[in-house]
């Protein structure tokens, strides 16, 4: 089974070629982060735009790279939702032209569940079940997948998602976008415990998240002691401490929370996907805390945690799999909001 993907939900135009889930062929991404940088974040409109533009390259070049063409594709797979509707909308109407031109399947993937199967990309894929973590800029949220396939949202953050509170505190920072990357970069050179700043555990047994708290605490430490670069002879704090501090409080949170759903489902694998599971401290303290519980832990190559289409890929495959395809391509409609990653 020959699977051409297509990924646009925010700001990465991607498109891959692989075959039966599991040997990539291709995987092109054309990034955005030069249009979006001057701003701060993504602009939906600009995002649509560029989505628009590269769309078609993108995709004739990861045939070219697969050394297949349009003919040779047994289906398409294609980020349905959730994600910017403009950017969606730019993906899925590339996808149905496709199929509809070449009376092949087309399969509507949730980008959640894209990156859930991220991290079986170049691993093999555990029995389940198991518990995964989908950490980015647009979504936190922890998944129980059943017996039979089934992924169940078990908890969501209720406010900014994580990735979400890196690229605030970061612009608050003047560190640029995204700010994931500088703030963990900063951090490395940082002492963890030089702030404390505030860890949002909710209520004793829940497994939901929040951190517009900390990002708050933040906010209100460079208001009162400003930036190191505005003091005139000697900084009061260092900045890589600073982000030390937060990221720590950040990393602990989704750790805890992410064991305790490993102990609540009793479950011995645990995997770890999406756009924050890059970062550095938070791949470290999963590994201490899979294996101080003897559990399996999942993590993609970095190349495989931000938005691609591999994934995409990989997860119509599983679709193919579990209960073929099915309806009118015609028919599908980009989903904005779409929490629950997949079905039986």
């Amino acid at each position: 089974m020959l699977i051409l993907g297509i990924e646009t939900s925010c700001d990465e135009t991607a498109a891959a070629v692989v075959r039966n889930g599991r040997e990539v062929l291709s995987d092109v991404v054309a990034s955005q982060i030069a249009v979006h940088s001057p701003y701060g974040g993504v602009v939906p409109e600009l995002a649509s735009r560029k989505h628009v533009e590269n769309i078609l390259p993108v995709i004739s070049q990861a045939l070219r790279a697969a050394g297949v063409g349009l003919k040779d594709v047994d289906a398409l797979a294609v980020t349905q939702g959730p994600g910017l509707i403009g950017a969606l909308l730019v993906g899925l109407s590339a996808a149905k032209g496709l199929a509809y031109a070449l009376k092949k399947p087309i399969c509507a993937v949730n980008h959640l569940e894209g990156h859930m199967e991220a991290a079986f990309v170049e691993a093999e894929r555990p029995e389940e079940p198991f518990v995964c973590l989908v950490v980015s800029g647009g979504h936190t949220a922890l998944y129980y997948v059943t017996h039979d396939g089934t992924a169940q949202c078990v908890g969501s953050t209720r406010d900014d998602a994580a990735g979400e509170a890196y690229d605030k505190v970061a612009k608050l920072l003047g560190l640029g976008y995204p700010g994931g990357v500088v703030i963990d970069r900063l951090a490395q050179n940082g002492n963890p415990e030089a702030f404390s700043f505030p860890k949002a555990y909710l209520e004793k047994s829940s497994l939901d998240f929040s951190f517009s708290g900390i990002k708050t605490a933040v906010a209100y430490f460079v208001k009162k002691y400003g930036l190191p670069s505005e003091t005139s002879s000697v900084a009061t704090y260092r900045l890589e401490d600073l982000a030390a501090s937060f990221q720590e409080a950040v990393v602990e949170v989704l750790v805890e929370k992410t064991m305790l759903a490993v102990e609540r489902f009793g479950v011995r694998h645990v995997a770890v996907a999406g756009g924050v599971a890059a970062n550095s401290r938070l791949r470290a303290r999963l590994q201490e805390e899979a294996a101080y519980r003897r559990a399996h832990l999942y993590i993609p190559h970095i190349r495989y945690c931000t938005d691609n289409a591999v994934m995409v890929a990989v997860a119509g495959y599983r679709i193919w799999k579990r209960r073929g395809f099915h309806g009118d391509p015609l028919q599908l409609d980009a989903r904005s909001r779409w929490v629950d990653a997949a079905g039986p």
